[in-house]
């Protein structure tokens, strides 16, 4: 069974989209999209520099964009037949676009006021992320508890993603979790998934009114709870909530167990999912879609382990 996955923020990096630009009607594809949603997807991910596409408002809506564009060029959802579809965070909103929940251009207009309220609610004060890799997870929420910070993200393989005030993260850069061996700060521009996100989730709330979702044509895992969601309207109000809530990424690879997966690709800019999925999905064969020199070893895997 194949899991297809799509990455969150802090994923992009300098011109990652560039070569996925030059496949057959790429460059078109993202050009009518940023005419949609009134951002050059092209120049950012070909030409703008890491300060540039750190930016929440314009790196949510690139990831998505990339993501869209390198499952795409694997072949129609149908013809990939994963057993399941995930994202984490905004990888969710690229995840809704695979099982047919939200079309190509409701995902980026979506992603795209979702990066604009998530930018805005993180200028009140200056916050933002920090990943904590080994440790005891009891331990290490716990500590973060005491220290007034969230676990924001908890992805499972030994890793937690702490988020707070950049005073808060600078004590616990001095002050880690017994048993972690060292907090990598993230590129990221806010404490996503706390409650210093409220305001982004009633303005979320709003965009989400305009769009009609359909039911998911694939098994839809939920970063909430790692639970498959039956119906559009139930992805979307995930979506919006999830915004001010702890990603459950941790969970979503125990459905995926479950599910019985043994193969996991992970969509443009991939790696860090599969990097997890290596630790905690052993015997699952994994792959990262960087470029489209990978398309060929991700079309083999799809051939044997397809639906």
């Amino acid at each position: 069974m194949l899991v297809l996955v799509a990455p969150g923020q802090g994923a992009q990096t300098p011109g990652f989209l560039t070569p996925w630009l030059e496949l057959p009607g790429a460059a078109d594809r993202v050009a009518a999209w940023s005419d949609a949603i009134g951002l050059d997807l092209a120049h950012y991910g070909t030409h703008a520099d890491a300060d540039a596409i750190r930016d929440t408002a314009v790196a949510q809506p690139l990831l998505v964009a990339a993501g869209i564009l390198s499952a795409s060029a694997l072949g129609a959802i149908p013809d990939i037949a994963p057993g399941a579809v995930a994202g984490h965070s905004v990888g969710e909103i690229t995840a809704a676009a695979f099982a047919g929940v939200l079309d190509d251009t409701a995902a980026l207009t979506l992603v795209r006021k979702r990066g604009l309220a998530m930018a805005d609610a993180a200028a009140i004060t200056e916050t933002g992320m920090s990943a904590l890799l080994g440790g005891d997870p009891e331990v290490s929420v716990a500590h973060l508890e005491k220290l007034g910070l969230t676990p924001a993200n908890v992805n499972g393989a030994g890793q937690i993603v702490a988020a707070g005030t950049l005073e808060q993260l600078a004590v616990l850069n001095d002050d880690k979790p017994e048993g972690v061996r060292k907090v990598v700060p993230l590129k990221v521009a806010g404490a996503f998934h706390t409650h210093h996100m409220a305001p982004a989730v009633d303005a979320l709330a709003k965009a989400a009114a305009d769009l009609t979702p359909a039911d998911p044509t694939v098994t839809y895992v939920s970063n909430k709870d790692g639970q498959a969601v039956a119906t559009g309207a139930e992805v979307l109000e995930r979506l919006v909530g999830q915004v001010a809530n702890p990603v459950r990424w941790d969970l979503c690879m125990e459905t995926f167990k479950q599910l019985g997966a043994t193969a996991f690709i992970e969509v443009s800019p991939g790696g860090t999912l599969v990097g997890l999925a290596k630790r905690a999905l052993p015997g699952v064969k994994t792959l990262a879609l960087k470029t489209p020199e990978d398309l060929d070893a991700a079309r083999e895997l799809i051939a044997e382990h397809g639906a």
